[in-house]
């Protein structure tokens, strides 16, 4: 049985919330952005922190 990525690389995040790899590039250069995890080259990003940021971002309407 597979488990579950616990981290992410910057094309996986770039996927699944929808922002351009250079985008993801230019806020971690301007230290802006998504928390992430740098082991010498290799950037990571958790899944945890990132689907955390999203439900934050969640807008609720009356329409439902």
């Amino acid at each position: 049985m597979m488990s579950e990525k616990e981290y992410l690389n910057e094309k996986e995040v770039s996927q699944l919330i929808g922002r351009a790899l250079s985008t993801l590039r230019n806020d971690r250069f301007n230290r802006r952005g998504l928390p992430y995890h740098k082991y010498g080259k290799s950037v990571r990003y958790s899944k945890a922190d990132i689907l955390k940021i999203l439900e934050k971002c969640r807008v609720n309407t009356d329409s439902f």
